[in-house]
């Protein structure tokens, strides 16, 4: 008989059941104390089924479940946002009975911000002391997740790889964007005319407010930067008698886009195709360029290069729109502030690459590289309705998405979703849209009431 194949010693067996109900303990304990600080309205689930409230008269019907008790011991060797990404997509930590949005809504923010600072760290590190010994929790399925060769990096447009950052989010297959999005595929914030407008009203709003605001007239031609599945290229020709050159680096929404582009009859108008917008050579510049939430991939070091471009592409007085999700900003006048823990997660399991400028840096960039900038506006509560609406759709197809992309992935996706509408709702995330000219000596054009881009 192998040693594998011997019986293990009583004693061991025992030992084992000892330890275990040693973590059991402590587990009580340690949520009892918690609950205390954070007042949740959730419940934890133990791997034993046992279930814990998180604050006073807490409700179980969602419930934050440990199915491993090594989930614990990670946490405990490795305290870190990105460690409980991995749990979660490896499913030792799940979230049952609602989505990761409707558990997030079920606590205070700045009392869960501050909980560090309240708890009793002995009492919390004695009660640890069980599970730093025993197995391990499972792989989080760093395979399918690992880019953290393209994370972060902050170089020329070849270090970056820029198509392998936009594959990695994009092309996980156009079925897979269809759960959650409107039918024109927009992939930005909408906006909303109030809380009853429909997800589809507020996208199709947001596509007809970037027309007005770049003032497009019949016979001009528009660039659309990061034309995504070309769904503000075909508005502005079919709504506007525009003529749109449209430029994305992911292949799936090309296809998309292209097949649109037919079906519609647009196809004399409406020119998609896959190539970097910096590699654009025109014989004859653009009345007007769009760029919709592009920016955020584009890194810190290549800003300058970006709107520079866009003056190139530009003909003088010619309108450019910035829409963008930017950070609030801080004491960094440089703007290159280090990745916080959320962006460094979402960098390597959802967004490889992305970097958020703030609205500062983005008017003086403008500014300082031959633009006047000529409207500002914030639509952050607008992106918290939007990313709270497709979080709820991901959660109403859950299932469909998981046969299309596993179940991983689409628990990290739901967690992506509840971080940005958590985020756009406490306003840690904003997004502008900016409309900016090619500097000219003489009047801008622009009516004298504010009013005019909305009519």
């Amino acid at each position: 008989m192998s040693r594998a194949e011997r019986p293990k010693p009583i004693s061991r067996i025992m030992d084992s059941f000892r330890l275990e109900d040693r973590r059991i303990e402590a587990a009580r304990r340690i949520a009892t104390h918690i609950g205390q600080h954070l007042k949740a309205d959730l419940s934890l689930q133990l791997w034993t089924g046992e279930v814990l409230p998180l604050g006073p008269g807490a409700r179980d019907d969602i419930r934050i479940v440990l199915t491993h008790p090594g989930a614990v011991r990670r946490l405990i060797l490795r305290p870190s946002l990105m460690t409980l990404f991995e749990l979660f997509g490896a499913g030792d930590v799940l979230i049952e009975g609602g989505s990761p949005l409707e558990a997030a809504q079920r606590w205070d923010h700045g009392r869960a911000v501050h909980l560090p600072s309240r708890v009793d760290k002995g009492l919390i590190a004695r009660e640890l002391i069980p599970f730093l010994t025993g197995a391990k929790a499972g792989s989080a399925g760093d395979a399918a997740y690992d880019v953290e060769g393209m994370a972060g990096q902050r170089q020329d447009k070849a270090a970056r790889r820029d198509k392998d950052f936009i594959s990695f989010h994009y092309d996980v297959g156009n079925d897979f964007y269809r759960l959650f999005l409107d039918p024109e595929m927009v992939y930005s914030s909408a906006c909303f005319a109030d809380d009853e407008t429909s997800l589809e009203e507020a996208q199709t709003r947001k596509l007809d407010l970037i027309c007005r605001k770049l003032r497009l007239k019949p016979g001009q031609k528009l660039l659309d930067v990061g034309c995504g599945w070309g769904g503000l290229s075909c508005w502005a020709a079919k709504n506007y008698g525009v003529t749109v050159h449209g430029v994305t680096l992911s292949e799936e929404q090309l296809a998309f886009g292209l097949a649109k582009v037919e079906r519609l009859g647009l196809s004399d108008q409406v020119t998609l195709e896959l190539r970097d917008y910096r590699d654009l050579d025109m014989s004859e510049h653009f009345d007007a360029i769009s760029q919709v939430e592009m920016f955020e991939h584009v890194g810190f070091a290549n800003h300058e290069r970006h709107f520079l471009e866009m003056k190139r592409l530009l003909k003088p007085g010619g309108l450019y729109f910035h829409q963008a999700s930017v950070r609030r900003g801080g004491k960094d006048s440089r703007n290159v502030a280090p990745q916080t823990h959320a962006t460094r997660a979402i960098s390597r399991f959802i967004f490889p690459g992305g970097e958020l400028d703030t609205i500062g840096m983005t008017v003086t960039n403008l500014g300082r590289l031959g633009f006047e900038v000529l409207d500002v506006e914030n639509l952050r509560e607008h992106f918290q309705h939007t990313t709270a609406e497709w979080s709820r759709r991901l959660m109403a197809r859950r299932e469909e998405a998981e046969a299309l992309v596993g179940e991983a992935r689409t628990r990290l996706w739901l967690i992506f979703f509840a971080m940005c509408a958590q985020g756009f709702e406490r306003g840690s995330i904003l997004v502008y849209q900016t409309v900016a000219q090619r500097r000219r000596a003489g009047p801008s054009g622009l009516p004298l009431d504010r009013a005019s881009l909305y009519t």
